[in-house]
């Protein structure tokens, strides 16, 4: 039987993840960037991804089957992220959930443990390291980790039959990912769009709508934001150069960064930010930035200046994603809760709470009986046109990623 050794994390990789943790976004709580406070969270997690003596892991395709006990056992764990979940106006509980166990009988033991993916993975990688349950039957993780753990073999393999409206219903541009084909062991919480953001004041009424512009127009000359994000940067400019990030070369990537290096070279860029770039859009310090979707939108709330585009040529998007972590004891009562967030009132109801790219089609008029103004906003509900721009950065092999990690880092000044 074949035995698997997981891969370790490089320095780089841990530096860019670490930038991610602080600055990035996963550094604030989803709903409440806007209004936190600041400061870094805790990375402690970092020692245990790259701690030797972890027992081999067998793949989960030569494991016998977990037990399931679903049926005599009617309760779910589920771990999230902070303010992931719809939540009712006096903040005491946490309707869809409530109306799920009202109509299946089991009961959501809902956590917000995930601060941030690097995190996460150290407290829960020495358990599934070594064969063992983590406590937990379903996890909502970004690409990269969804990506590890299927690829580690700690994520169990989905029933399709305990999953038809998830089926059914998944927007077609989140159907297949390279590390996920078929979506086999994992289904979108929700996706993340990076987009171009920028303060029509600051511009003087100047519509930014591509990255060249970001690059080369000199009346933005020292304005501009691109992001900390590698996949957000490298993604969006080797876009805009006509390649594919999903099927991008050793070459592409290097010409890519030589582009982003001419804008800082002619300090065209005036910096590379995590989601520090939301105070600056909003001044005015930065007329134009790469910029994530959900931020947008809550900047727009409050400043009628702040504008995004959409790039002709296309733009990533990311997706948080649901998946049954090997071992875990109710994976039919976590299949059960997917499909649940499938179903087009429910996917309305949260998504109207975490204004997110929602990966569910055709929930268009059930937003609309909630808020007729978020059923038309594309970066909630991106249009057959938008969501055909979209594209996704490519799974990286631990080797790849170690080189662009190194070569961005010091791209960025990292």
């Amino acid at each position: 039987m074949e035995q698997y050794e997981p891969d370790s994390l490089s320095a780089a990789q841990i530096a860019a993840m670490r930038r991610s943790a602080t600055s990035g976004r996963g550094a604030l709580t989803r709903r409440s960037l806007l209004r936190a406070s600041g400061g870094a969270l805790a990375i402690g997690g970092l020692g245990t991804l790259t701690a030797c003596g972890i027992p081999a892991a067998k793949r989960e395709d030569d494991a016998p089957a977990s037990d399931d006990h679903s049926a005599k056992e009617k309760r779910i764990t589920f771990s999230n992220w902070t303010e992931y979940m719809d939540t009712s106006e006096d903040e005491k509980s946490r309707p869809t959930l409530e109306a799920f166990t009202k109509r299946t009988g089991i009961k959501v033991k809902y956590t917000e443990d995930i601060n941030d993916n690097v995190e996460f993975f150290g407290k829960i990688k020495p358990q599934l390291a070594a064969g063992q349950d983590t406590g937990r039957d379903l996890i909502c993780v970004t690409d990269w980790l969804a990506a590890r753990m299927i690829r580690l073999g700690w994520a169990q393999k989905l029933d399709p039959a305990n999953l038809p409206n998830a089926s059914a219903n998944l927007s077609a541009q989140f159907r297949s990912p390279d590390w996920d084909p078929g979506r086999a062991h994992s289904y979108p919480w929700t996706g993340i769009s990076t987009v171009i953001a920028y303060n029509s004041k600051a511009t003087g009424g100047r519509k930014v709508d591509s990255v060249s512009q970001l690059l080369d127009d000199p009346k933005l000359k020292g304005r501009v934001g691109f992001l900390t994000e590698m996949r957000d940067s490298i993604g969006m400019t080797l876009i805009d150069m006509g390649k594919d990030p999903g099927k991008f070369t050793d070459a592409d990537y290097d010409a890519a960064l030589g582009r982003l290096q001419k804008g800082v070279d002619k300090k065209q860029i005036r910096r590379f930010t995590g989601n520090d770039y939301i105070s600056d859009l909003d001044s005015g310090d930065l007329a134009a930035c790469l910029a994530w979707a959900g931020d947008v939108i809550q900047l727009q709330a409050d400043n009628p200046d702040i504008k995004f585009a959409i790039p002709s040529a296309g733009y990533i998007t990311s997706s948080d994603n649901l998946l049954v972590p090997a071992k875990a004891r109710h994976k039919t009562n976590a299949e059960k809760l997917i499909d649940y967030y499938y179903e087009l009132p429910v996917a309305a109801q949260l998504a109207a709470y975490i204004n997110y790219v929602c990966p569910v089609e055709g929930v268009r008029d059930e937003l609309k009986k909630i808020d007729p103004e978020l059923a038309t906003n594309t970066l909630i509900l991106p249009d057959k046109a938008m969501a055909a721009k979209s594209r996704a950065f490519r799974a990286l092999s631990s080797k790849e990623e170690t080189a662009y990690e190194e070569k961005f880092a010091k791209l960025i000044g990292a």
